[in-house]
C-alpha cells in the first residue's frame, strides 16, 4: 500500500488482525541500509493475530519510496522526521505506536525517540548498535563508497555533468549500482545458496535505490555518533535491544553493552545472525508481542496516574511511557 503523511508518500506493507479488530496499538517497522519493507514479511502476519495494525515501510530512497529532493533530505534528522510522520498517518488518534528499526533503521529509530516528534509507545533495536558499524562490514561500505564516489568525481569532471543535471548524474551512479551487484553482491548471494526467486528480487530492489540516498546512508552508518546516554536519558521509555548471538554488524556483546546501559530489555536468540525477523520469525514476533503488551499496560497505568493527578491531557502529549522495571534478559 502507499501511505500519506505531511512529508510525503512512503511504499509500506500493512498487515491486521483477519477478524475482529484492532485492541491494541500499532507497531511500525524501519529497515536497514539496502533493505526494504519486505524482510519484515516473515513476522507481520503472526504480529497482527496478536491483535493490532502492524506496518513495514521503505524510508525515502528506499526501494519503492520516493527519493528526496536533495541530498539533505538523507540526513538522520530528515529521515526521522519522515518516520515520524508516517506515525501520525498511522495512528491518527496521536495515541503512539511501537517503534522497530533493524540495523540503520534502528539508529533512525532512536533518532525519533530523542526528537519527540511523535508519540513512541516503546523503542525495539533489532540488530543494531550504539553507533557506526566497524569490521568486515564497514570495509566493505568503505569499498562500495570508494567505487561510487569516483563515479560521482567522474560526473563533475564532464563538461555535460556541470550543468546541473542531476538525471546524468544518478544514471551514472546506477551504473556503478549494477557493476556493484554484478562483482560482488550477486556472487555472494549464489555463494551462500540464496534461491533464484530471491535473488531476482534483491536485484529488483538494489537497482530500485536512490543511489544518492545510498552514499548519504552508507555514510552515515560509518560515522554514526553513540547517543546511547541521550536515549538512556528518556527514563519513560520502554526499549529492548533484541538480535542474534551470531550478528556480525555490531559485535553482540556491543549489543548487550548497550542494552545494559539503557536498562532495557535484551533478548539474544540463540544461532541467529543479523536478520532476526527472516532467520528466526516466530521468536522474533513472541518476543515483540509480549515487550509490547507489557509497554502498553505500563501504557495505561502511567496515563490513569495522570488522570488522577488532574493531568490529563498529559497522556495524549508526545511523551513516552516507562522502562525502568523491564530487566535484562
Amino acid at each position: 500500500m502507499t501511505i500519506h503523511s505531511l512529508r510525503g508518500w512512503f511504499a509500506a506493507l500493512d498487515a491486521e488482525p483477519a477478524t475482529g479488530v484492532c485492541e491494541r496499538r500499532p507497531a511500525l517497522f524501519i529497515p536497514g541500509f539496502t533493505g526494504s519493507k519486505e524482510d519484515f514479511i516473515p513476522v507481520l502476519q503472526p504480529l497482527a493475530l496478536a491483535g493490532r495494525r502492524v506496518v513495514a515501510i521503505d524510508m525515502r530512497g528506499q526501494y519503492q519510496s520516493p527519493p528526496a529532493l536533495s541530498p539533505g533530505g538523507y540526513a538522520p534528522d530528515a529521515l526521522a522526521a519522515d518516520v515520524a510522520a508516517v506515525a501520525d498517518a498511522i495512528a491518527d488518534d496521536r495515541q503512539g505506536v511501537h517503534l522497530v528499526g533493524h540495523s540503520l533503521g534502528g539508529l533512525i529509530a532512536r533518532e525519533v525517540a530523542l526528537a519527540r516528534q511523535t508519540r513512541v509507545i516503546s523503542l525495539t533495536l533489532l540488530g543494531s548498535g550504539p553507533g557506526r558499524i566497524a569490521g568486515q562490514r564497514a570495509e566493505l561500505l568503505r569499498g562500495m563508497l570508494a567505487l561510487m564516489d569516483a563515479a560521482a568525481a567522474e560526473d563533475a569532471e564532464d563538461p555535460a555533468g556541470q550543468t546541473g543535471d542531476s538525471v546524468r548524474a544518478d544514471k551514472r551512479l546506477r551504473v556503478m549500482v549494477e557493476k556493484l551487484w554484478d562483482e560482488h553482491l550477486e556472487p555472494q548471494a549464489r555463494q551462500d545458496a540464496v534461491p533464484d526467486s530471491v535473488i531476482g528480487f534483491l536485484h529488483q530492489r538494489m537497482m530500485g535505490n536512490s543511489p544518492t540516498g545510498l552514499m548519504a546512508m552508507g555514510r552515515y552508518l560509518l560515522k554514526c555518533p553513540d547517543r546511547t546516554a541521550e536515549l538512556a536519558g528518556l527514563e519513560d521509555l520502554p526499549i529492548m535491544v533484541l538480535y542474534g548471538e551470531d550478528d556480525d554488524a555490531w559485535p553482540p556483546a556491543a549489543q548487550e553493552r548497550t542494552a545494559r546501559r539503557l536498562g532495557a530489555h535484551r533478548v539474544c536468540i540463540p544461532g541467529v545472525g543479523h536478520s532476526p525477523a527472516v532467520e528466526a520469525p516466530e521468536t522474533t514476533a513472541s518476543t515483540l508481542t509480549a515487550f509490547w503488551r507489557t509497554a502498553e499496560e505500563e501504557d495505561r497505568r502511567r496515563s490513569a496516574r495522570a488522570m488522577s493527578d488532574g493531568h490529563p491531557g498529559r497522556a495524549a502529549a508526545p511523551t513516552t511511557p516507562t522502562r525502568r522495571s523491564a530487566a535484562s534478559a
